[in-house]
Parts: C-alpha cells; sequence; structure tokens
C-alpha cells in the first residue's frame, strides 16, 4: 500500500491525501461506513458504490468469525465476494467487541478467552488466530488484536496493558510475514495506537509503533466515553509523533463536530455506526444541522430532508420520511441510514475540497456552528 500526500492546509494539521491499494484507490480524509456482518444496514452495496461513492466500508473479524464462520467465507473467495463489493474493505480484529460484547472475558498473555454473545460457546483469539482468520476474509486492511481500555482506567492497569498490546503487536507481525495473500490482492495491517488517557503511555505507544513502519497506523481508544476535549488532546499529541507518510486512522470516532475537529489535527480515516444506527431511529445529520425526524414540527413539512443532497434527500420529504420512522416502516430506516451516511461523505468530500483551497478552517468554524446545532 502507497499513500501520497497531496495538500497540506494552511493553518492546521489537515491534510489531503490518496491511499492506493490493489482494489483501488482511497481519497482522504475518508469516512467508512460500517458494515459489521458485511452488510452496511438498510443500505444496498450498489447504493454505496455508485451514489455516493463509499470507496471502502469496514467489517469486523469477530462478528464474522461467529457468523457465518470465516470458513464459510472463505469458500466463497473471500468477503469481497461474498458480499458482492468491488472497493476496498477495512477489517477490525474483534478486539473491541470481545470486550464489549462478550461474556466471561479473560485476558491472559495468549490472548483473550471468551464466551460468545449468541450461544455461549467458547473461544479464544490471539494475536495470531485473528490475523489468520483476517488474511481468509481478505481484507485489504487488517487491525491487530489489543486491548482496548474502559475509561476512566487506572494508570497502573494501562500501563501493564499497553505492554500486553505491543507484546501482540509483534506477534501480530511475525504471523503477518508468515502468511500468504489468498486471493490475489496484497493484505496489509495497521497497529493501533493505545494507552487510555495517559500522556506517558500514548507517547510510548506512538513511538513504538512508529518504529515498525507499517502500512498505516491506527488511534484506537478514545470512543469509550470520554469527553471530546480528552479525545482531541490525545489525538493531537498522538498525530504530532506518528509519520505523517502514513494514513492515521482514528477508530470508532464518531460525530460530525468530532470528525472535523480530528480532520483539522491530522487524521485521515474514520468510522462509526452513528449514521446508521441514530438513522434507524430517527436522528438525522443534515448540512444545517441535527433533526429528529419524529417531532411533530415536521409532519406538515414537505420540503427535501437536505437540500444540499442528491438521491433520497431530495427525492422524500421531510413529513414522509416522519410518517415512515414514526411507523416504523422499513423504508423509512433504510431512507435514513442512507441519507445520514451521504452526509458524512458529503462532508468529508467538502473538507477536501477546503483543504485543497486553503479556505478549510474558515469553513470547518461554519459548519462546527451548524452540525453542533438541532433544527
Amino acid at each position: 500500500m502507497f499513500f501520497k500526500l497531496i495538500h497540506r492546509s494552511s493553518k492546521s494539521n489537515a491534510r489531503v491525501g490518496k491511499i492506493f491499494t490493489d482494489r483501488g484507490e482511497i481519497d482522504t480524509p475518508i469516512f467508512m461506513p460500517v458494515g459489521t456482518l458485511g452488510t452496511v444496514k438498510g443500505v444496498f452495496n450498489h447504493d454505496l458504490q455508485k451514489k455516493i461513492n463509499a470507496q471502502i466500508i469496514l467489517s469486523n473479524n469477530y462478528h464474522l468469525y461467529l457468523r457465518p464462520g470465516i470458513e464459510v467465507i472463505n469458500n466463497c473467495g473471500g468477503l469481497h465476494k461474498f458480499i458482492n463489493w468491488n472497493n476496498p474493505i477495512l477489517t477490525d480484529s474483534g478486539g473491541y467487541q470481545v470486550f464489549s460484547l462478550s461474556n466471561n472475558v479473560k485476558i491472559k498473555p495468549e490472548g483473550v478467552h471468551f464466551s460468545s454473545h449468541i450461544d455461549g460457546s467458547k473461544h479464544l483469539f490471539t494475536p495470531e488466530s485473528v490475523i489468520r482468520s483476517q488474511n481468509k476474509i481478505g481484507s485489504d486492511i487488517m487491525m491487530v488484536l489489543d486491548e482496548c481500555l474502559p475509561y476512566p482506567c487506572e494508570y497502573y492497569y494501562a500501563k501493564n496493558s499497553l505492554k500486553l498490546t505491543h507484546n501482540w503487536l509483534d506477534r501480530s507481525i511475525d504471523e503477518f510475514n508468515r502468511i500468504n495473500d489468498l486471493y490475489g490482492y496484497r493484505q496489509f495491517m495497521f497497529p493501533i495506537v493505545q494507552g487510555g488517557t495517559f500522556k506517558e503511555l500514548r507517547i510510548k505507544s506512538s513511538e513504538y509503533i512508529s518504529e515498525k513502519n507499517l502500512a498505516g497506523n491506527a488511534i484506537g481508544g478514545l470512543s469509550v466515553g470520554e469527553p471530546k476535549e480528552i479525545i482531541y488532546e490525545n489525538v493531537e499529541l498522538v498525530c504530532s509523533i506518528l509519520p505523517s507518510d502514513k494514513p492515521r486512522y482514528l477508530m470508532g470516532v464518531g460525530t460530525p463536530e468530532n470528525i472535523l475537529e480530528c480532520i483539522s489535527l491530522g487524521v485521515d480515516m474514520f468510522d462509526c455506526v452513528m449514521p446508521t444506527r441514530n438513522g434507524r431511529n430517527g436522528m438525522l445529520f443534515t448540512s444545517e444541522g441535527t433533526i429528529n425526524i419524529k417531532n411533530k414540527k415536521w409532519e406538515n413539512d414537505f420540503s427535501p430532508i437536505d437540500p444540499n443532497l442528491k438521491y433520497f434527500s431530495l427525492d422524500y420529504s421531510k413529513a414522509y420520511l416522519r410518517h415512515l420512522i414514526i411507523n416504523k416502516e422499513i423504508l423509512g430506516a433504510q431512507i435514513a441510514s442512507f441519507h445520514n451516511l451521504q452526509f458524512y461523505l458529503w462532508l468529508v468530500n467538502e473538507a477536501k475540497k477546503n483543504i485543497k483551497k486553503n479556505t478549510f478552517d474558515s469553513w470547518k468554524d461554519k459548519m462546527l456552528t451548524k452540525v453542533s446545532s438541532k433544527i
């Protein structure tokens, strides 16, 4: 994988770049729709690719490992064929899901013992096994197994956890160097900066993974309940250390405000379930602010959902979408999910345009006022 830095903002660390993979190019900054089980809930892959140009999606090793099973995906020829997706895919290792969803989790030096949240069956994830699983999934970018700390967390625990995470990283690299690409496309691996909210540990982790010189670098553990000010402080610190010639991926973050602020700090890649999850529940992100479409004020509003966006956002009125959501019609969840994803991708595309024009910072300030408001 190759990353080309195209333009830097004149007043911040925001930047435009391009990631080159065997399955296609990814323009950064980029938002990755979350397709946990190989599906972005309620949205057709064709619409993601052809209408809003989702250049990459994210899937999850934990969920795919449990259902349908890695061997099923392998027998089909990889996840891309299984779900009919032609663009790149990034897979999370599943470590976060082990800690957040599973029962009877026991962290040992060899890996993580856990019970499935589906049927209680017992499993073990090791650094080596999650690399092998993602190899069979065929993702273009795979993540290493790490321990995602809760917030708040004691320093002593965070320090010991970081040693374990770094040890798992070294084992992941060894395993990655042993495997072969299975489906004719090169795969790449990102390490993950951890360390909780402790500056000393974040610096240590950033320096450690930078030395590994892998294809890109991820920032983890900053979407577990921290105040946004702490998120931004840690992102700024980590981005000041991670190499500028590699893409930087902030995992699981977040709101439109979070994304704009972290683009300005030097982050290139984002993912979050918020667009689809909140959309299914009636929260719409628009270019003028956030809408709770269930509110009665929209009952007789026949204007488009968002006149600045295309496709479903222009095709259907707020009143009609409210009617669908209130009555729990499946189409309502589909329209709202697609709209929110379209907005997130519109937002990062507008950020790219303004970075190139050296107007990003003034544009960002205006957009922050809008996206932080409720209408």
